[in-house]
């Protein structure tokens, strides 16, 4: 098959976003409008899940919406429910919803602790189980969005960091689970991007020297969900303007680098 620019077209895919009232969950939300797909989104924020659904209608694209918890198990079926009685199919599932707080291991109390792995690990298994039964037989996507955490230290966010490294892990393990339905499952791994709950990022750390977007990650996960990456499954994609590969080095204001 030759490569086609509507390769890279969502063009009557219906794509399911969590999270996507705000920052990367809507920027991906509205991405996938433009380039052709009908929307599914939830979020626990009303009133911005309304805005979010107002701007994929105004890309010309049919939006379902409900507001909820991805941590409830019984909720997000519900959802399922919803979209296959609305669209009748769930072709791409983007696992955004996700958060944390800062805090040392040993401050963090079993309560603490639970909700963690429910938000950030829980949510993504209760998705993938409600919305896998309603992918078609020609196959589809799903892209986790995890953080550069999951690939090291996160001091202050030991929990946190820890389950973005088990759903990287649950990414390559589910890869080769679902080839066999033709599911594709892929992460996406932003550092530096501003979106709800990230705190100051500051100025000059990544080696490209520009701040990054909520739409820098969009556009990977439109890839993902598009033909473009048919080949592509069990892996991780870094939106993180190469801090990944600097390590501890960061850009330095007269040009160069510096630990």
């Amino acid at each position: 098959m030759a490569l086609e620019p509507a390769n890279a077209r969502l063009d009557g895919r219906v794509v399911v976003v969590t999270g996507a009232a705000l920052g990367i969950g809507r920027a991906v939300a509205e991405g996938c409008a433009r380039f052709g797909a009908d929307l599914a989104l939830c979020d626990r924020d009303g009133p911005a899940l309304a805005e979010a659904a107002r701007a994929v209608e105004t890309a010309g694209r049919r939006v379902a919406t409900a507001v909820l918890d991805v941590r409830d198990a019984a909720a997000v079926g519900d959802f399922a429910g919803e979209v296959a009685s609305v669209f009748g199919r769930a072709d791409v599932l983007v696992n955004n919803a996700g958060g944390g707080f800062q805090s040392d291991f040993l401050a963090v109390s079993a309560k603490g602790q639970e909700a963690l792995v429910h938000e950030n690990f829980s949510s993504v298994t209760h998705c993938v189980r409600a919305f896998v039964p309603l992918v078609p037989e020609a196959g589809g996507s799903i892209v986790n969005v995890t953080s550069v955490e999951a690939h090291r230290a996160g001091p202050g966010f030991a929990v946190y960091s820890a389950m973005k490294a088990a759903v990287a892990s649950l990414t390559k393990s589910l890869a080769l689970e679902l080839a066999g339905r033709r599911i594709r499952v892929n992460c996406v791994a932003p550092d530096m991007i501003p979106t709800p709950g990230t705190g100051p990022l500051g100025e000059g750390r990544t080696p490209i020297p520009r701040p990054g977007r909520p739409d820098d990650v969009a556009g990977v996960v439109v890839f993902l969900a598009s033909e473009l990456s048919s080949f592509v499954t069990g892996t991780t994609l870094h939106v993180d303007g190469g801090t990944l590969a600097a390590g501890g080095w960061r850009r330095a204001p007269g040009g160069g680098y510096e630990v």
